[in-house]
C-alpha cells in the first residue's frame, strides 16, 4: 500500500522570506496610497490652474514707524512635473494652521522645457515676494521637479542669498532613470543622471548659504536609484531624511511628512537637524 502524505497549502507569500513579504505588503499599500491620492488630485487639479491672485501689501510712509518683520520668512510651495499648485492642499493648510508663516503656491507652466529658465522665472518670483512682504530672505518646499529647479536657483544663480531652507521631496537631485519613454520631454532629459543640468549641480559651489533638507522614500517608483533623491555635495549644507512606508505622490500629503517639514523650517541654524532623522520616518 502507498501511502500519500499531502502538505499543507502554503500561500506564496507565505513562502517567501520574511523580509520579501513584508516589502511587497507595504509595496502593495504604498501603490494603494498613490492611486487614491492620484484619483483625489485629478479631483483637485482645475482648482490649481490659475496663478494664485497675489494681494498687495500697502506699504506704509516713509515717516510712519517700522514695525519689525515676522521673525519666520515666507514659505513658497513649488510643485513637480505636469502638475500645479493644488498638489500643496494638504501641505499648505498644516503649515498655515502649526507654523502661522505666510504660505505662497506658485504654478510654472507645463510647456516649460528648460530648469534653468525656470530658474530664472523663479528668482523673479521671489525678488517679488520678498519686496511685497519686507523680507530679506524666503523658504522653499518643492517636490519633485520643484525642488531641482529650486535647487538650481540658490546654487547655481546666487539664489542662496534669498533661500534660507530648502525642502526637497522626491527631488531626483542626481537624475533618475525612470520611464526612458518620457525622454521626447526637454525638461524630463534634464533630469537624467549625466544630463548638463545634473552635471552642473555637482560643480563646485563653495559659501553656498541655502539649508537643504531632503525627504526621500524607499518605495518612490520614480527614483531610479532611490537614492537619487538625496542631495550629496560636500559643499551644500545638507541632511536626508529617509521616509519608509509611501511613495512619491504621497510626499507632499502625508501628515508626518508635514510634521517633519514643518521642523525642517524652524531650524534656527544652518548647523541644525531635524530630530530624529537619523532613524528615518516611518509613515505606514
Amino acid at each position: 500500500m502507498t501511502i500519500t502524505r499531502v502538505l499543507p497549502f502554503r500561500p506564496p507569500c507565505l513562502m517567501l522570506p520574511a523580509r520579501l513579504a513584508g516589502l511587497s505588503l507595504a509595496l502593495l499599500k504604498a501603490t494603494a496610497l498613490e492611486v487614491a491620492i492620484l484619483a483625489g488630485h485629478l479631483l483637485l487639479y482645475p482648482s490649481g490652474i490659475v496663478q494664485e491672485r497675489r494681494i498687495a501689501a500697502e506699504l506704509p510712509s516713509p515717516d510712519a514707524p517700522r514695525l519689525p518683520a515676522e521673525r519666520r520668512p515666507p514659505v513658497i510651495l513649488l510643485h513637480g512635473f505636469i502638475d500645479n499648485r493644488s498638489v500643496f492642499v494638504l501641505l499648505r493648510r498644516s503649515l498655515a494652521q502649526h507654523g502661522g508663516q505666510h504660505v505662497e503656491s506658485l504654478n510654472y507652466s507645463p510647456l516649460t522645457c528648460d530648469i534653468r529658465t525656470a530658474a530664472e522665472l523663479l528668482g523673479r518670483h521671489i525678488e517679488e515676494i520678498c519686496e511685497r512682504t519686507g523680507h530679506h530672505q524666503v523658504d522653499i518646499v518643492g517636490h519633485s521637479l520643484g525642488g531641482l529647479i529650486a535647487r538650481y536657483y540658490a546654487q547655481r544663480l546666487g539664489g542662496d542669498e534669498r533661500v534660507r531652507t530648502l525642502v526637497t521631496l522626491g527631488t531626483p537631485h542626481e537624475g533618475t532613470r525612470v520611464v526612458p519613454l518620457a525622454d521626447a520631454h526637454p525638461i524630463v532629459r534634464q533630469m537624467r543622471p549625466g544630463s548638463d543640468v545634473i552635471e552642473e549641480l555637482r560643480e563646485p559651489a563653495p559659501g553656498c548659504r541655502t539649508r537643504f533638507v531632503s525627504f526621500w522614500s524607499d518605495l518612490d517608483q520614480l527614483m531610479a536609484p532611490l537614492e537619487t533623491a538625496c542631495v550629496n555635495h560636500p559643499d551644500l549644507i545638507a541632511q536626508n531624511v529617509r521616509v519608509s512606508g509611501i511613495g512619491h505622490l504621497a510626499l507632499p500629503v502625508h501628515p508626518a511628512v508635514a510634521a517633519g517639514i514643518r521642523q525642517a523650517l524652524d531650524l534656527p541654524a544652518p548647523g541644525s537637524s531635524v530630530a530624529g532623522a537619523e532613524n528615518g520616518l516611518t509613515v505606514a
